[in-house]
């Protein structure tokens, strides 16, 4: 999810129409036709000219709507949207049929080639935190920073609440999923996707989980929702199993943007003991850990990760251009702003800069009241990782960067 869902939640009830797609206030809805895929984007009136663009990611199942409550949070730093990955959200399924996480990664470039706006910040979580990883390791020049909520890499040992990702990708488990799931209403998947994916569910509001209700409703009558979940799902297995050059963990490794990493204590599909591994991974890192916080952390906690993000901006812009690409020419308003107390601290979540990782303890000093919104929908989180080479070929995420760049190739 971000954007996450058990699977036994969902159901493949099928109707050739659906409702419209939620638009929040100070959103606008396009479409992008691309090549082999048409994407659903999500974006807000930029505060400013010349803000640097940012794009975020949504997960398992998830939809643009999972940046929802971040997005206006960084009206001032960025020029933000957020995409309907193929066959989520309000995207129709790729004409191919690819849901591997190159395939979605695939996706995600040829918007940002074809719309000209890298380099980006990208954002993803879960699955699309995978996805931004590849983005940023195979084509760099369209990545200014990485900033990743809980993301799907691969582990080895996985929590128990996670198994059912891993299963949702066998073959026959759909349709054991769907009469497993038949009588069950929208408020009752919506109750499990809260307990899954939030660390407190009782930060949704009551117009939130009405609002997520009326989402559940919606993807249920598209005829394709299961199978696009399904094979996304078994794309992200796929991932876990590809080793070396292909390997997520070592694509890690190759990302040169600055990384801010955000992850929640109480996550339920993402091991918290990961945070440390992806820390050490991503060379230039930032990692923040919400003590109070489950999978969905922009979701729960925007102003913390908002301010993390701020943080972010702030250590690279001091590092001048040839970090990062920017500073104070871009963000003015960063000439007066400093980090919280201590070394990164953020709202009291404890953050450190570079590969060592602070993990807090206790709770957080209420970053954040939170969105009060609930994704509907998904399947977020970790499987079992193995080594050998799988279905998910990374070498073929893009047609290349462009000429002089440097870039792709695995």
């Amino acid at each position: 999810m971000s954007s996450t869902e058990l699977p036994s939640l969902l159901t493949a009830t099928a109707s050739p129409k659906a409702s419209a797609v939620r638009v929040a206030p100070g959103e606008r809805l396009r479409t992008v036709r691309l090549p082999g895929i048409t994407l659903s984007v999500r974006s807000r009136p930029p505060a400013r000219e010349g803000l640097p663009p940012a794009l975020f990611v949504h997960g398992l199942g998830g939809s643009s709507q999972n940046w929802s409550a971040l997005m206006p949070l960084l009206d001032g730093l960025v020029d933000g949207e957020a995409v309907d990955l193929p066959g989520f959200g309000d995207s129709p399924p790729p004409d191919d049929g690819n849901y591997s996480v190159t395939g979605h990664a695939r996706a995600v470039i040829r918007h940002l080639d074809a719309a000209g706006r890298g380099p980006v910040h990208l954002f993803g979580n879960s699955l699309g935190g995978a996805i931004a990883t590849r983005v940023a390791a195979l084509r760099p020049d369209l990545v200014r920073t990485l900033t990743l909520v809980s993301p799907a890499l691969p582990e080895l040992r996985v929590q128990r609440t996670a198994v059912p990702t891993a299963l949702l990708a066998l073959p026959g488990m759909s349709a054991l999923f769907t009469r497993f799931t038949k009588g069950w209403s929208a408020e009752q998947r919506v109750r499990g996707v809260t307990a899954l994916c939030y660390g407190d569910p009782g930060r949704v509001t009551d117009e939130g989980f009405r609002n997520a209700v009326e989402e559940m409703e919606r993807r249920l009558q598209l005829p394709y929702m299961w199978d696009a979940l399904t094979r996304s799902a078994r794309g992200l297995v796929d991932a876990y199993t590809l080793g070396g050059q292909h390997s997520l963990w070592r694509q890690a490794e190759r990302v040169l943007a600055p990384t801010l990493l955000v992850y929640g204590r109480r996550d339920q599909l993402v091991g918290y003991r990961m945070a440390q591994r992806a820390a050490r991974s991503f060379r230039d890192s930032r990692l923040v850990c919400l003590p109070d916080a489950g999978h969905v952390a922009m979701m729960e906690y925007p102003e913390a990760v908002a301010a993390a993000f701020r943080d972010l901006l702030a250590d690279a812009g001091a590092r001048g251009p040839g970090a990062g690409g920017w500073g104070a020419d871009v963000y003015p308003e960063l000439d007066s702003y400093s980090p919280g107390p201590g070394p990164g601290r953020v709202s009291g979540v404890r953050a450190e800069s570079g590969a060592a990782s602070a993990l807090a303890s206790g709770s957080a000093s209420d970053p954040g009241s939170g969105s009060g919104s609930v994704d509907s929908s998904g399947v977020g989180g970790s499987v079992a990782g193995g080594g050998s080479a799988g279905a998910d070929s990374a070498g073929s995420v893009a047609d290349g960067p462009p000429p002089g760049n440097p870039g792709g190739g695995s």
